[in-house]
């Protein structure tokens, strides 16, 4: 018997499942989708890019593309009630994200505000138009893709770490409303990862990992029954710590170690 329980049902067989995974044609979403089709799920990608998700059925033959753009409402809510009309949906895992390195001295609003919508806001869609079959279902589990770079507040992260900190919460909160009805809720904050989103940075990424690799510890994780799943261990752990450290000395560190 585990000393401490699953907080979520734990998902070890995919064989019969469906899972939607919006923003699936590169990285993350798209190393996830591929290691849960050859789990033997049945798979349906969404993203803008129609080409990249033609490209992701040719190679898995049986799943689903779905193009959409995650900040359109009507689209989301088109899309699902497209799936749910197919059957139910067993997991929704969020992955379309939007980063560009900002710091206050350089502030883009425009470019926070497109944070704020592909980030946080394209999630509150997915979840707006899903939820309502699960809770009626009692059953299935939501997945959104937060960040380490939302523990707390870093330097080069002024646009995106706020949007995964409110990711973080969101999840926290919707963990606590549907722990009772059948739902499982799961975060997922990755380290760096190798993806067109951090290909541009000019900074040293500690610890980097490949999609596949992130995909690996992900399927790991909801099989595990894990609310957080952060990868990889030997960098997150540190990061939490700096959740946990007083003010004065949280600001001195990053200031010495991360500027």
């Amino acid at each position: 018997m585990a000393l401490f329980p699953a907080l979520n049902p734990p998902i070890k067989d995919w064989h019969g499942k469906t899972v939607w995974i919006v923003g699936a044609s590169t990285g993350i979403g798209r190393a996830t989708a591929a290691a849960l089709y050859g789990h033997g799920a049945r798979v349906i990608v969404s993203a803008r890019s129609a080409q990249a998700l033609d490209g992701f059925v040719r190679q898995c033959p049986g799943s689903q593309a779905l193009a959409l753009d995650a900040t359109d409402a009507q689209a989301v809510q088109d899309a699902a009630a497209l799936l749910l009309a197919q059957g139910p949906l067993d997991c929704v895992m969020y992955c379309a994200g939007h980063y560009q390195a900002m710091r206050a001295d350089a502030l883009d609003l425009n470019d926070m505000l497109r944070h704020v919508e592909v980030n946080y806001s394209g999630a509150l869609h997915l979840l707006d138009a899903v939820l309502p079959a699960l809770l009626a279902r009692g059953a299935g589990h939501v997945s959104l893709v937060g960040s380490v770079a939302g523990y707390r507040g870093l330097p080069q992260s002024l646009a995106y770490g706020p949007t995964k900190a409110a990711l973080i919460n969101l999840a926290e909160t919707l963990y606590q409303d549907l722990r009772d009805k059948g739902i499982g809720v799961s975060i997922i904050n990755p380290g760096f990862v190798q993806t067109p989103l951090t290909a541009g940075n000019q900074f040293n990424m500690p610890a980097l990992l490949t999609p596949e690799q992130a995909a690996t510890a992900i399927v790991q994780g909801w099989a595990q029954g894990a609310f957080e799943i952060h990868f990889p261990k030997r960098f997150t752990i540190w990061m939490q710590v700096l959740r946990l450290l007083p003010d004065r000395m949280f600001f001195n560190l990053v200031r010495r170690t991360i500027q």
